[in-house]
């Protein structure tokens, strides 16, 4: 029988780290997105574009009377930035202002990971009209 085991030493460590940053060098380059950024663009598809604003007094007020739910930005920049640029694509599709773009790049987005989005929020549109035919 054999039995695999994981290096916990400083050196299995430092090839761990050296093989996740080759991976996440490899993904940034051929624009994939991992899990995590997949299930923030579905999600995104339910907000609407009051969740890019920040709240105001009234706002406020109106959701406490009301009981409106309000999408809560994002603890981690990046994936805030990914989650603004879906709301948007969703809603706007490749028209975005370049600020939006701006941000999206400054959080460590490339334009590999821009076209990636925009191509599967596109399909996405595209099947739910088919599916949504007479």
């Amino acid at each position: 029988m054999m039995m695999a085991y994981l290096d916990l030493s400083e050196s299995g460590a430092a090839a761990l780290s050296a093989g996740r940053a080759m991976t996440d060098e490899r993904a940034t380059t051929e624009g994939r997105l991992g899990p995590v950024e997949w299930t923030i663009v579905k999600l995104a598809r339910e907000d609407g574009l009051s969740s890019l604003r920040e709240e105001g007094r009234v706002g406020r007020i109106l959701r406490l009377i009301f009981g409106f739910r309000r999408a809560t930005p994002l603890a981690s920049e990046r994936l805030e930035a990914l989650r603004r640029m879906a709301v948007l694509s969703w809603h706007h599709g490749y028209n975005v202002a370049p600020s939006e773009l701006g941000r999206f790049y400054a959080a460590g987005y490339a334009p590999q990971h821009y076209e990636t989005l925009l191509r599967h929020i596109g399909t996405q549109r595209l099947t739910t009209k088919r599916r949504n035919r007479p």
